[in-house]
């Protein structure tokens, strides 16, 4: 089967589905266990996102191309948002991390590929991003797997943290379109 996705850059008031993302746990269970900062629950990963919040956020993450990128991944043929992508320069390594967020009701239908393709040709083609750099946990093997069939390559393990990498040319010189 065939899935038909584009990228979709929320408005503000439209925020609210990423706060559902952010508040669900089986959507966060991923990021159980850490404690990075205020607002997130280390016992499901969720994090809070009160709606106070949203305009600053959509100010530092909308429109900042080629810095940053975000955006909700829409599945062309009913609009319905399945999850989200983005991206941001990392100056201190020359190179953008990227993360994508599959909704968990949405998981297992073949998105993750599809909607990684559509951030890397936007990464690439349209913001001209050098490389783009993903990294979680190597007991994720499904998040493994979608990343190499999109193209990545393996730039290390440390700690049980799989990096990994994907320059422009390499992209570029791979895509058959």
């Amino acid at each position: 089967m065939s899935v038909e996705l584009e990228l979709y850059v929320p408005k503000l008031d439209e925020l609210w589905f990423y706060q559902k993302m952010m508040a669900d746990p089986a959507t966060m269970s991923y990021n159980a266990g850490y404690d990075p900062w205020p607002g997130y629950h280390k016992d499901t990963g969720c994090i809070d996102f009160p709606r106070e919040e949203w305009a600053d956020w959509h100010a530092q993450w909308v429109g900042r191309e080629p810095e940053r990128f975000y955006a909700y991944i829409r599945r062309k043929s009913d609009g319905e948002w399945i999850g989200d992508v983005c991206f941001h320069y990392t100056p201190d390594k020359d190179w953008w991390d990227m993360g994508i967020v599959i909704y968990a009701p949405c998981r297992g239908q073949g998105y993750a590929v599809p909607a990684l393709r559509l951030m890397l040709d936007r990464a690439f083609r349209d913001c001209g991003v050098s490389r783009l750099h993903n990294y979680f946990e190597t007991t994720r093997d499904a998040a493994w797997k979608a990343h190499r069939a999109a193209g990545f390559r393996d730039a290390g393990t440390t700690d049980g943290i799989r990096h990994l990498l994907l320059t422009r040319e390499e992209y570029l010189t791979s895509r058959v379109d």
